[in-house]
């Protein structure tokens, strides 16, 4: 029995009854996987990348984000949520992720809305149901799908089918953002956050 391809027909039927769709896309493994496939399925004119610029990305996923949006022949917008003006996520409160993430969505149903595409995704994953992920009660109030998460494709599948379809994030490490180091409680600032960003950079050197 091919479980793992009876999931990619369950996604690809999904996409194909969402119509025109835009994704909310970081350049990680999951994100690039939902993108290939919104892109095989739908076709580019119907498919819509929409890139978060914010401190709490390092400088060079962001940039790599672009990049492979552009390789994969995405058309692409970069937008600013701006979640640092709002004090509910700036005071770093254990469900921090649920006030970043509804700025996010929020932004992005906007501009998907201004240009035509109906449905946002994003790239939550089967094995994400079972962790603490308050960004995910966000994306479900503003009625954002997760098409990975509704196939059952875990993160080791995606990586699988990431790899039989080439894409360079196949074994890409996961990526949490810059505010995930940061203790809660302890502020949330552009400063703090870029100078978590340069410690880290130091690191990899």
């Amino acid at each position: 029995m091919d479980v793992l391809g009876d999931k990619e027909k369950k996604l690809l039927a999904l996409l194909r009854g969402y119509g025109r769709v835009a994704l909310g896309f970081s350049g990680g493994v999951d994100s690039t996987l939902l993108l290939h496939a919104a892109l095989d399925v739908l076709g580019s004119g119907n498919v819509l990348a929409v890139i978060a610029d914010t401190p709490s990305l390092p400088r060079k996923e962001f940039a790599e984000a672009v990049r492979l949006a552009d390789v994969m022949g995405a058309t692409c917008v970069v937008i600013d949520p701006d979640e640092l003006s709002d004090p509910a996520y700036a005071a770093n409160p254990a469900d921090r992720c649920y006030f970043c993430k509804k700025h996010l969505f929020a932004l992005i149903a906007k501009v998907a809305s201004e240009k035509g595409f109906a449905t946002v995704l994003d790239g939550n994953n089967a094995d994400d149901a079972g962790d603490y992920r308050p960004g995910r009660r966000a994306a479900q109030e503003l009625g954002v799908k997760s098409p990975l998460m509704e196939a059952g494709l875990t993160k080791a599948e995606i990586r699988a089918m990431s790899a039989r379809a080439g894409l360079p994030t196949a074994d890409k490490p996961a990526m949490a953002c810059l505010a995930s180091r940061i203790p809660y409680g302890t502020p949330v600032t552009a400063e703090v956050l870029a100078q978590v960003e340069r410690a880290e950079e130091a690191l990899r050197g």
